[in-house]
Parts: C-alpha cells; sequence; structure tokens
C-alpha cells in the first residue's frame, strides 16, 4: 500500500449516474483487480473505487454516484487527489487456459478491463459478458471491442442484447475459466452456473481498506477473510455462501 497524489486530467459522465475519471501519478504498484481508496475533503472515511485501467502514469477510475462522496467526486473537475494505492490482492491470469470468460455487472465492470487487456496480452481468447438493467446504463462495451475481445451484452428488461442476466449468455459460451466482479447475487448466480473454476471479486462496505478494522471479513473454507485485504478476488473453491 501507498499513499501517493494524483492530478486529475479527466472527469467525465459516461451514463447518467456513472463518471470516468482519468488521473496522473505514480501507478507503479497497481495491478488487475486491484482498488485505490480515495480520500475526500470533508469526509472521515476514503471511497474505495476499483481500478478499471492503468498505464505508465495514468491510472483510470470509474465510479457510479451513489452517496455523499461520489457525488463530491462528480463534481471535481481539476486538483489532486489523496489515494491509498496497490489495495486487495488483484485477479491471477495463471490459471485462465486458453478461453477465459469475463463476467461484469454494473459498476463490477470496470475492473474487468484491465483484466481483459492482459490476458489478451497473454495470447487468449477473451469473452466478456456484461449485465446492466437497461439500454442506457451500458458503458464500455466498445472499449472492450476495441481490445479484440468477443463482447455480449445482456439487459434486464431487453432494451439490448440479451435479455435476462449474465448467467442467460454464459449457458451458450465455451470457455476454460472464469471471472466475474458484481454485486454478490450476481456472483453466487454465476457460481451456481458455472462449469469450471474461477476467481470472484467481492463488492463490499470497507472502513479502513486495508485489513485494520475488521469491518468487511468474510467466511471461506479457510476461515474468516478480509475483502479489502485478503480479497476483494476470491477463489470459487474457497467460498462460502451465507445463507
Amino acid at each position: 500500500m501507498k499513499q501517493r497524489f494524483f492530478e486529475i486530467t479527466e472527469n467525465t459522465a459516461l451514463t447518467s449516474n456513472v463518471y470516468r475519471m482519468r488521473l496522473a501519478g505514480d501507478t507503479s504498484d497497481i495491478r488487475e483487480g486491484q482498488f485505490v481508496n480515495i480520500l475526500i475533503d470533508g469526509l472521515y472515511l476514503r471511497r474505495p473505487i476499483s481500478v478499471c485501467d492503468c498505464t505508465d502514469g495514468e491510472l483510470t477510475l470509474i465510479y457510479k454516484v451513489v452517496g455523499k462522496g461520489t457525488e463530491k467526486m462528480a463534481q471535481m473537475k481539476s486538483g489532486k487527489l489523496d489515494i491509498l494505492t496497490g489495495l486487495g490482492n488483484g485477479y491471477d491470469t495463471s490459471t485462465a487456459g486458453d478461453k477465459p470468460l469475463l463476467l461484469g455487472g454494473g459498476v463490477g465492470v470496470p475492473p474487468l478491463y484491465l483484466l481483459a487487456k492482459k490476458l489478451i496480452a497473454e495470447g487468449k481468447q477473451v469473452t466478456v459478458v456484461l449485465g446492466f438493467n437497461t439500454k442506457d446504463e451500458i458503458f464500455y462495451e466498445n472499449e472492450f471491442k476495441a481490445l479484440g475481445a468477443t463482447v455480449y451484452v445482456t439487459t434486464v428488461d431487453g432494451s439490448y442484447g440479451i435479455k435476462g442476466f449474465v448467467t442467460d449468455a454464459m449457458k451458450d459460451i465455451e470457455y476454460t475459466y472464469f471471472y466475474t466482479c458484481g454485486p454478490e447475487p450476481m456472483l453466487k448466480a454465476i457460481y451456481n452456473a458455472s462449469l469450471t473454476e474461477g476467481q470472484l471479486s467481492f463488492e463490499e462496505r470497507m472502513g479502513c481498506g486495508f485489513g485494520a478494522c475488521m469491518g468487511c471479513s468474510c467466511k471461506t473454507i479457510y476461515g474468516n477473510k478480509r475483502i479489502c485485504k485478503d480479497g476483494p478476488v476470491l477463489r470459487k473453491e474457497e467460498i462460502l455462501w451465507q445463507k
């Protein structure tokens, strides 16, 4: 974990309540599947945001406006942010096989972008399924296609792409391994529908963001794990679902 200062270079709306923020700074300790924790003036707790993309000197975050912290973020056009980087364990691509499947729901989509970049660079045939409630919520479909991934989009109301959930698209795709990020009901549905091993990234409310407060712990076959420190990525075989 490092405390760094980043300069805002872009902060634009992708949908009515989803924004993309690009920042300039030291990205040397950031990898796919990790998150950052942002200090926002006037608020005590930092805001955890997953990493969408990371190049040499530029960090891209995509976030949804859901409360005071993200409301303030959406209004930022310039300035510097105090950010903790290198948080969480991230995805492991060593077990992906030749045809990994990436499934994202809503703001669970962004961390899959950097993962897709890495897998494609490793020569994998990447398929991505993006799930949204309706057409107006869709973002980053074209960005994933530009990487060279095969992309499917599902909408719950059928206003675009495949009608239904990501699992409705998943059943007709051949894959060797899966990676996913999104709300817990989606993760559980993918867990139950999956035919291979995989890695699931959990969205969880966090206090400290680096394992000190134990506020985001969950049960696994290995005992309690902290989503912020030991996660947010857990392997399929270690997950114990709460009843």
